[in-house]
C-alpha cells in the first residue's frame, strides 16, 4: 500500500540548509526517489509511495540532517555522496554503514563507495590495511570505529602507534616524558578522537588506559589481547618493524593499518615495510586491503583537487 510520509524539522535553518538554494537539494532526493517531496513551514513531506522509498527518504533525510549538525555544508557534492552509495551497498554484507559510537558526538557515515568497503572491512577482518592519499578519511574511519568497539565493551583497550621518522633529532633527546615526545607524532590520531567524543571522554580514557599511544619502538615483546591496535603513517616502517608489529596480535585483537604510499619519509635505500607487506600478504584471505584515490578525499574540495593535480603529473612524468 502506497501512502505519504511526513518528517518534522524543528531547526528551520537545518530545514534550509537540507532544501539547497531554491529547493536544489530537494529536486536531487526527488530525482534519486522517484517521488516528490514538499515542504510545508517545518515539515518535509514525500508524495505517496511505497515502504522502500519511505524507507530510503528517511535515511537520506537523517543523514543530511547528522552531516549538517556536524558542521558540514550541505552542498550537492555532498548530498550526491549521499545518495549514490545507498543503491551501491543494496548487495552488501554492510546493513548499517554508519557507525555509532556509544556516547559519541556524532555518527560517522561513509561519503564513497571506497570509505563504505573499508567500513565494511573493519567489521569483518581481524587485520585490515587501508592506503590512500592525505583526507580521505582512511585514519578517521578506523579511529571511529575503534572507539565504537572500546564503547560497546567489544574490545578492552585501544593502542595507537606511529613510527617515529627522526629528522636530525632522536627522541630520546626532546624535552618532557615520553608522553610529551610521542606527542607531535600522534597528535592527528587524536584530533580525530577528540573530534568523535567530549574531551572530558578522551581523559578519562586515556587515564584509565583503555586508549594508550606509544611509539613504535616500545611495541617489541608485547602481545596486544582483546583490543584494537592502529598503527598509522605505516608506510615509515622498515619491513622489520612491520613484521614486529603484526606480530604483536594477541587473541580477540583486531589491528588497522594505515598508510600512504606516496609519501614515504625513509631514507631511499631503505624498503617501506608498508609496501612489502601489501605485497606478501594479499593472497591471505583473512587479511583485507582497500585503496583508496584522489575521488575518496573528503577533506576539502580544494584538498581533492590538489591530490588529483599531483596524480596526473606523477603519470605524465
Amino acid at each position: 500500500m502506497e501512502t505519504g510520509y511526513t518528517i518534522v524539522v524543528p531547526d528551520r535553518d537545518l530545514l534550509s540548509r537540507l532544501c539547497g538554494t531554491n529547493d536544489s537539494n530537494l529536486n536531487l532526493i526527488e530525482k534519486h526517489l522517484g517521488v516528490s517531496v514538499f515542504t510545508h513551514g517545518n515539515e518535509l513531506s514525500l508524495g505517496k509511495a511505497d515502504v522502500a522509498v519511505v524507507r530510503q527518504f528517511r535515511h537520506i533525510v537523517d543523514r543530511v540532517l547528522d552531516e549538517a549538525k556536524a558542521g558540514y555544508e550541505v552542498t550537492q557534492d555532498l548530498l550526491t555522496s549521499i545518495l549514490q552509495p545507498e543503491t551501491e551497498w543494496e548487495d552488501r554484507t554492510l546493513k548499517n554503514p554508519e557507525i555509532v559510537i556509544p556516547g559519541g558526538v556524532k555518527k560517522v557515515y561513509p561519503k564513497t563507495k571506497n570509505q563504505g568497503t573499508l567500513i565494511n572491512l573493519l567489521r569483518n577482518k581481524d587485520m585490515v590495511f587501508c592506503t590512500g592519499p592525505a583526507g580521505s578519511g582512511k585514519t578517521y574511519l578506523m579511529i571511529a570505529e575503534a572507539l565504537r568497539l572500546l564503547l560497546s565493551h567489544e574490545k578492552r583497550a585501544i593502542v595507537l602507534t606511529r613510527p617515529v621518522v627522526e629528522a636530525g633529532e632522536s627522541l630520546g633527546y626532546l624535552p618532557g616524558d615520553l608522553e610529551q615526545k610521542i606527542n607531535p607524532y600522534l597528535r592527528p590520531l587524536f584530533d580525530s578522537i577528540n573530534d568523535l567524543i567530549p574531551s572530558n571522554y578522551v581523559k578519562k580514557l586515556l587515564e584509565s588506559g583503555m586508549i594508550e599511544a606509544a611509539p613504535l619502538a616500545y611495541m617489541r615483546g608485547r602481545t596486544l589481547q582483546d583490543s584494537v591496535i592502529i598503527l598509522d603513517e605505516a608506510q615509515n616502517t622498515t619491513r622489520e618493524q612491520m613484521k614486529m608489529f603484526l606480530t604483536r596480535m594477541g587473541e580477540g585483537s583486531k589491528v588497522f593499518i594505515t598508510g600512504d604510499i606516496t609519501q614515504i619519509d625513509l631514507p631511499a635505500r631503505i624498503p617501506s615495510g608498508l609496501v612489502h607487506a601489501l605485497e606478501i600478504l594479499n593472497a591471505i584471505p583473512e587479511i583485507g586491503m582497500v585503496s583508496m584515490e584522489a575521488e575518496d578525499v573528503v577533506r576539502n574540495p580544494l584538498v581533492k583537487k590538489i591530490v588529483q593535480a599531483y596524480e596526473n603529473n606523477k603519470n605524465n612524468d
